[in-house]
């Protein structure tokens, strides 16, 4: 299961009383910004303004592609390890609005990972060094390193569990052909 802690709401929905968990403030500069992100073609910019602005941590030389779009609300609660890529227009979700209550979760990406395009990750997922992410997926669960995964719902596809950086550079040129 996903690691999210849990808040019951009482009166109308959670999404409803959002103001009553994070400051209107807060989100305008956080969409602001990461409106500015999501077109930013200059990666170290565009990382600088994850760690900087928004308080993500974020690896050395880890790429987001063009309109990813992460939490506005509680982006600090996002992690990425090195050398990662963040596919086009991919979601990372720290948090849940429900009807009768909203859920919160550290999303936690580790180095060497490949998330493929228009992927959402959902709160409270851990996903392992070296994994793989096809194109699509929706992730509601852990994915352990060196996984392939992929689909909705997200299963494992395969697994190789040591890869040399020259057989993981292999695996990612097949699984893209």
């Amino acid at each position: 299961m996903r690691k999210v802690e849990r808040y019951p709401v009482e009166g109308p929905n959670a999404l409803w009383q959002v103001y009553s968990t994070v400051s209107r403030f807060k989100s305008v500069r956080n969409f602001i910004f990461i409106q500015l992100a999501r077109y930013c073609p200059i990666l170290p910019l565009k990382n600088w303004i994850y760690r900087r602005l928004l308080g993500m941590k974020v690896g050395e030389h880890t790429a987001f592609a063009l309109m990813v779009m992460v939490d506005v609300f509680f982006p600090e609660r996002i992690s990425v390890g090195n050398n990662t890529i963040i596919g086009y227009n991919t979601t990372i979700l720290t948090h849940e609005y429900l009807i009768k209550e909203y859920r919160l979760g550290n999303v936690i990406i580790g180095s060497n990972v490949m998330i493929g395009a228009n992927t959402t990750i959902l709160p409270g997922v851990t996903i392992g060094d070296y994994a793989i992410v096809a194109a699509g997926s929706v992730v509601h669960k852990d994915v352990p390193a060196y996984a392939f995964v992929g689909g909705n719902p997200m299963r494992e596809i395969r697994r190789s569990e040591m890869v040399t950086p020259n057989e993981y550079d292999e695996s990612v040129r097949n699984i893209l052909n």
